[in-house]
């Protein structure tokens, strides 16, 4: 499809952690905000440990679960055994958006168009990871800055890259 960019989109600290024990670590009212604004009426793909941390598959959204379980099922969610697969799952989506977790990111970190990353200025333990962002693949193309307050615990920097 034309104009189309597979989005990668993610939350990671400093240290480039992502979660531990397969939850989020930080409490950042804004990035859910955003994250939800900008998957919105979006195909989002996740592996099967992303997926399972949801409460429900996303709403407004075209879930799509990676799983090398062949037998894997949930009410409204589409489930594939590769990354392949799972984009072409979404040929009609403008911009299908990659949420996780570290090892899909880590398989798609050089295929995708853009990443949206929060960066949440802290260091913290984790047992999930965000790869290395490739600077000879990708360009920064917007940076803003936030401080923390009531609703979002720590600072963070909503950081766009896009593909060279």
């Amino acid at each position: 499809m034309e104009n189309r960019e597979l989005t990668i989109i993610a939350a990671v600290s400093i240290n480039n952690v992502i979660g531990n024990n397969n939850k989020l670590i930080w409490k950042l009212s804004n990035d859910l905000k955003r994250f939800k604004n900008l998957t919105t009426n979006h195909s989002v793909i996740m592996g099967r440990k992303t997926f399972e941390t949801l409460p429900n598959p996303l709403p407004d959204r075209d879930n799509i679960v990676i799983t090398r379980d062949t037998n894997y099922s949930k009410p409204n969610i589409q489930v594939c055994s590769s990354i392949e697969d799972a984009i072409n799952l979404t040929k009609t989506d403008t911009q299908p958006f990659i949420i996780g977790g570290g090892e899909i990111y880590s398989q798609t970190i050089n295929i995708v168009d853009k990443i949206e990353l929060t960066r949440v200025h802290k260091e913290f333990d984790g047992d999930a990871y965000f790869p290395e962002i490739p600077l000879d693949i990708f360009e920064l193309i917007n940076k803003e800055n936030y401080n923390s307050d009531l609703e979002n615990e720590f600072d963070y920097s909503y950081l766009t890259y896009k593909k060279r």
